[in-house]
């Protein structure tokens, strides 16, 4: 049996940063993804400030884009009708997951992860800890980081399912090629396209991605809103190309892990509630869990890599928890039209949107100004139901 120090599963951003981070500090890490690289990728592919941010930190220089890829200008929307354009709006990144994970994860075997990509993972005995591949090869670890997405093995190992289906979002999404493609357009983000969610047209070189999602408890007829939303943009989409994904929107675990097994990204339930970000938690959370582990190693405890991890994450849980306490100013139906006219008013909360995705700010400084807003708001959607 070959022993590591870390076996990272999953080899996206979460597990790709979490393997180049602990290979960096010398512990001898295993990196296993079930396909190989470069694959597909269910996302909007929109990296934002804050990701590029936890890029550089953990990378050590800056991540790489194409001019035509970056972008400055958000078309803000509310059920198709215009609430606003920010013309020099904090810079996103608009990018195939296809070219970018495959970039993450030759960083963390460059940094001398073993490469175990393209091979899944057959069982994971805690007790023993050891993985065994279902190619047959028995994988022994100290610490075990699960960055396996939002239908993690290694979380349903741990509690028997990898999410709460009361609590999750789901996302549907196309790749729109041909006339659509103008990657000079603005990014255009549409709220109500979804129930607690909304609408995306991310465009790119070489395709435009064009997705709704939402709460999936509220959205029984996701595909019929897609094809409303497609029909709107004048895209001609059969469902039958609709790409879903289930998408983790706010439903973070408290505690994610048992012992020596960390949880890190989609797997942990890591993404925003509100503006949808992702890849940035994601990266920043697999940098974690590896410090968490090197601690723990460090020490000789690798089961207390978990409260390690803990204490680490705490900053990140506090700003995903008041996002879900702003979440229903914007989503709620019954306050979603004042909301929508607030945001058509204001310059300052299409702002506020950019710039917690820039991660120029945080929740905290939002939540006071929306709660003396709320009033107004509930003024604002009564009016507009009258």
């Amino acid at each position: 049996m070959d022993r590591f120090d870390v076996i990272v599963i999953g080899a996206g951003p979460a597990g790709a940063s979490a393997a180049f981070v602990a290979a960096q500090t010398g512990l001898r890490v295993a990196l296993i993804n079930r396909r190989t690289f470069p694959r597909d990728k269910l996302c909007g592919g929109l990296v934002t400030g804050r990701a590029r941010r936890h890029y550089a930190d953990i990378f050590g220089h800056e991540m790489p884009f194409h001019p035509e890829d970056r972008k400055t200008t958000v078309d803000f929307r509310y059920r198709g009708q215009p609430v606003g354009i920010i013309e020099d709006a904090p810079a996103l990144c608009a990018t195939m997951r296809w070219d970018m994970d495959a970039m993450l994860c030759r960083h963390a075997l460059a940094a001398g992860a073993q490469d175990f990509t393209g091979q899944a993972v057959a069982e994971i005995d805690r007790d023993s800890g050891t993985v065994k591949l279902k190619g047959g090869a028995m994988l022994g670890y100290g610490v075990l980081i699960g960055a396996d997405g939002v239908n993690s093995q290694v979380a349903r190992e741990l509690f028997g399912q990898p999410f709460d289906r009361a609590r999750i979002g789901f996302g549907l999404e196309i790749e729109a090629d041909g006339a659509h493609v103008d990657p000079a357009a603005p990014i255009r983000i549409d709220l109500g396209a979804a129930q607690w969610g909304y609408g995306w047209v991310f465009p790119k070189r070489c395709s435009t991605t064009v997705g709704v999602g939402g709460v999936l408890a509220r959205n029984p007829e996701m595909k019929r809103a897609m094809s409303a939303y497609c029909e709107m943009l004048g895209i001609d989409a059969a469902e039958a190309s609709f790409k879903g994904q289930f998408l983790p929107f706010g439903d973070f675990r408290n505690v994610p892990g048992q012992g020596a097994v960390l949880l890190a990204g989609d797997a942990a339930g890591l993404v925003d509630p509100i503006t949808g970000e992702g890849i940035g938690y994601a990266m920043q959370s697999g940098q974690l869990a590896a410090k968490a582990a090197l601690a723990a190693l460090s020490a000789g405890q690798p089961e207390t890599a978990l409260p390690h991890y803990c204490r680490a994450l705490r900053p990140m849980h506090r700003a995903l928890r008041m996002a879900r306490l702003i979440r229903p100013v914007i989503f709620l139906p019954a306050l979603e039209p004042g909301f929508a006219r607030a945001f058509q008013r204001s310059s300052t909360l299409r702002r506020d949107y950019l710039r917690l995705m820039a991660g120029e700010a945080e929740y905290e400084q939002i939540l006071a100004r929306l709660v003396l807003r709320l009033p107004r708001f509930g003024l604002m959607a009564l009016r507009a139901r009258l």
